[in-house]
C-alpha cells in the first residue's frame, strides 16, 4: 500500500441499493493502493472529524448537503461526487432545482457521470462551476449488472428460488406519498395520513405545480398497485407474488395487503439484483429497477394504469421505455401469461439498445470502478496526502462537525417515528464477516 495515498471515504445511505457496488469500488481502490473507509453515511458523518484527511465520495449535490460539504472542506477533505438519481430524473429545470445546489457544487472537485446523457444534462446547468471536471466513467451500480459479476449473487439467487419457487416480483417506488417517516415524503403528512401544505425532504426544490401534480399522480399509482396485487394473485394462483417496497417506503400498507392474500409475500432485504435474477418477471412503474432488469436480461413490465404522459414519459421514461408497457389489467395479464409460458423474453429492439447506451457507460471493457480510480490516480490522489487546512479553519470545522453530530443524534432519538428507526431500516446492522 502506498503510505502517501489519500484515504477514500465512501458513505453508504441505502444499504440494499448501494453497498455491493460501493464495496466493489472499495476493493478496486484498495488494490490500487488507496486506504478506504466505508460505512453508514450517518455514522461516517459522526466520525468525519477524526478520519484521515481524504477524498469523500458524495452521492448527490442537493442543498441539504451544503453544511456537511462546508465542514468536510474546512477539515481538509476533498469531495468527489456522482448523482445517485441521474438515470430517472424530471425535466432539466425541475431536476436542477431539486437535485443540484450552486453552493454545494462549488465544493466538488470531480463529478462522475453515469453516461453521456448525464454528462449532457449536467453541462446545461446554468450555475455549473467553470472548472469542474466531468468524467463519463459509468457507475459502480452499473458494474454489478454486468455478466461477469453475476456469479457474486449466485448463492442468493439459488436461495430465493428455493424459498419462493416461481415468483413475480413487484417493485414499488412510492416513498413520496408513502414515506417511512412523515418528514421524508414530498409533503409532510398530517395525523390522518393526508398531505399538508408543508414540504417534506422529497419535495424541497420542486415548484408548487410540479410537486402537487406529481403527488396526486404517485398517490393514484399507489392506489392502482394496491388493487393490482390481490388481482394478480387471483389471476395467477400458482405463482408467488413478492412485493419489494422502496427502501424509503412504509411497509405497513403492503403487509396489510399480504395478510388478506395467500401467495403474496413482502420482502426488501438485500440487493435487488438476485431478486431480479431469481424472478420470472418484474412489474414496476417508472422505477430504476426497470433499467436493471433490462440490463440483466429479465423481462419487466411498467404498469401504467394511471398514465400521465408528462410524469410517466418525461420524468420516469427511461425504465418504462426499456420495459413492456401495460395500460390496464387486461394488457398486463396477457403480457404476464406470455412471459410465464416462455413465449416472451426481455423487451428488446434497436431503440432500447440506443437508449441504454446513451444513459449507461462502461457496459463492456473496463469496469466503471476502474475508470473512476484511474481519474483519482491521474489527479494525484494516489501519490500524496491532501494539503492540510489552516489551524483556524480546521478547528472551526472540527467544532461544527461535533455540533452537527450532537444535534443529529438528538434528532435521531426524538419520540415517535424518528430518524434512528429510519436509519436502521435503510442501513441494518451488518457484521464485519458479512462485509468480508
Amino acid at each position: 500500500m502506498t503510505a502517501a495515498a489519500s484515504t477514500l471515504i465512501i458513505p453508504v445511505e441505502n444499504q440494499v441499493r448501494e453497498l455491493d457496488a460501493k464495496l466493489l469500488l472499495s476493493c478496486v481502490a484498495a488494490e490500487r493502493g488507496f486506504p478506504v473507509v466505508i460505512g453508514s453515511r450517518a455514522y461516517i458523518h459522526f466520525e468525519v472529524a477524526s478520519l484521515p484527511r481524504g477524498i469523500y465520495l458524495a452521492k448527490s449535490m442537493r442543498r441539504l448537503s451544503n453544511s456537511m460539504f462546508r465542514i468536510l472542506r474546512m477539515l481538509g477533505h476533498e469531495i468527489i461526487a456522482w448523482e445517485e438519481e441521474a438515470l430517472v430524473h424530471p425535466p432539466a429545470d425541475t431536476y436542477f432545482s431539486l437535485r443540484l445546489s450552486p453552493v454545494t457544487m462549488k465544493n466538488v472537485s470531480h463529478f462522475f457521470a453515469w453516461g453521456q446523457e448525464n454528462f449532457d444534462l449536467i453541462q446545461q446547468y446554468p450555475q455549473l462551476p467553470e472548472n469542474l471536471p466531468i468524467h463519463v466513467t459509468g457507475n459502480p451500480r452499473g458494474d454489478i449488472l454486468r455478466p461477469e459479476i453475476r456469479a457474486y449473487f449466485a448463492a442468493d439467487v439459488e436461495r430465493l428460488r428455493e424459498t419462493y419457487g416461481d415468483f413475480i416480483l413487484i417493485n414499488t417506488n412510492f416513498s413520496s406519498v408513502n414515506p417511512f417517516i412523515p418528514s421524508i415524503g414530498m409533503f409532510i403528512s398530517g395525523k390522518n395520513g393526508e398531505k399538508t401544505s408543508r414540504r417534506g425532504q422529497g419535495g424541497i426544490g420542486l415548484s408548487d405545480e410540479f410537486a402537487e401534480g406529481l403527488w396526486h399522480h404517485k398517490k393514484a399509482i399507489l392506489e392502482s398497485f394496491k388493487q393490482l396485487i390481490p388481482a394478480l394473485e387471483r389471476a395467477f394462483p400458482d405463482v408467488t407474488i413478492v412485493v419489494r417496497p422502496h427502501p424509503s417506503e412504509n411497509l405497513q400498507v403492503y403487509h396489510d395487503i399480504a395478510a388478506q392474500c395467500h401467495q403474496v409475500k413482502v420482502a426488501n432485504e438485500g440487493n435487488v439484483i438476485p431478486w431480479l435474477l431469481a424472478s420470472k418477471t418484474m412489474i414496476h412503474n417508472g422505477c430504476t429497477t426497470g433499467l436493471e432488469a433490462y440490463a440483466l436480461g429479465v423481462p419487466a413490465i411498467s404498469h401504467l394504469a394511471s398514465f400521465n404522459e408528462y410524469y410517466d414519459y418525461d420524468f420516469q421514461g427511461l425504465p418504462t421505455k426499456l420495459s413492456y408497457q401495460s395500460f390496464n389489467f387486461g394488457e398486463l395479464e396477457e403480457t404476464l401469461s406470455r412471459i410465464l409460458r416462455g413465449e416472451l423474453g426481455v423487451a428488446d429492439g434497436e431503440e432500447r439498445k440506443k437508449l441504454i447506451d446513451y444513459y449507461l457507460a462502461a457496459q463492456q471493457d473496463r469496469l466503471a470502478c476502474e475508470r473512476i480510480v484511474d481519474v483519482l490516480e491521474d489527479s494525484g490522489y494516489g501519490q500524496s496526502q491532501l494539503a492540510a487546512s489552516s489551524t483556524a479553519k480546521y478547528i472551526a470545522g472540527w467544532a461544527l462537525a461535533n455540533l452537527k453530530t450532537t444535534l443529529t443524534q438528538l434528532y435521531m432519538r426524538r419520540p415517535g417515528p424518528n430518524r434512528l428507526s429510519y436509519h436502521n431500516h435503510r442501513f441494518p446492522e451488518i457484521s464485519v464477516a458479512q462485509i468480508e
